[in-house]
């Protein structure tokens, strides 16, 4: 086990979930605008919250991240919700998205190194089908000031000046940076700075 992977093995194995077991708000309120059955792909999905929520409605959901135990706490996750996610143990510098594969791609809280983000966002783009749609939702740098959730870094955080370039090609029906009030388990809990964007590929 790598030390990037380690702390997130450490936080995932206990019992609780640390991020608990209800999907992301932002994520639930826009769900709606995948295309209904679609083939969903979550990125650094960790306990699965976010991919049980989609399965549930019916969509045909893949899960990536880095740490195993916290794929493994999604798998039970599911199978208590009765519903099935395809999961990946992946770093995400090495997981191939692919081409035209995707009615979605979602990235909640998924903080990676600037150089990998940009990677990511340029194969997000070509990993989905034309209509797909991509929901994100990430810590923006005022974060610091909340501390109430998040990197330490405000690198791995993201703004719409990043997000306006790098998702250049998708069609922004959302791009927006607010604060509100994020609740989920101990790891996310108050008034926080987000960044949020839903963009449809043309």
């Amino acid at each position: 086990m790598n030390d990037k992977v380690k702390p997130w093995n450490d936080r995932y194995s206990n019992k609780e979930f640390y991020y608990g077991i209800e999907p992301n708000t932002f994520l639930k309120d826009h769900s709606q605008s995948i295309a209904p059955g679609g083939k969903v792909l979550c990125l650094a999905e960790g306990e699965g919250r976010n991919a049980v929520y989609l399965a549930k409605q019916g969509f045909q959901v893949t899960a990536v991240d880095q740490s195993k135990a916290g794929l493994e706490k999604l798998v039970l996750l599911a199978r208590e919700n009765s519903v099935t996610v395809q999961t990946i143990v992946a770093d995400l510098a090495e997981f191939s998205i692919g081409e035209k594969q995707w009615d979605a791609i979602i990235s909640i809280w998924c903080h990676v190194p600037p150089l990998l983000r940009k990677k990511l966002h340029h194969d997000v783009i070509h990993g989905l089908k034309s209509g797909g749609v991509m929901i994100l939702e990430s810590y923006h740098p005022r974060q610091l000031n909340f501390k109430t959730g998040g990197p330490p870094n405000a690198e791995l955080m993201m703004t719409i000046k990043d997000l306006d370039s790098e998702l250049n090609g998708l069609q922004f029906q959302i791009i927006h940076e607010i604060e509100r009030d994020v609740q989920e388990g101990k790891g996310h809990s108050g008034l926080s700075a987000v960044t949020q964007v839903l963009a449809r590929k043309p």
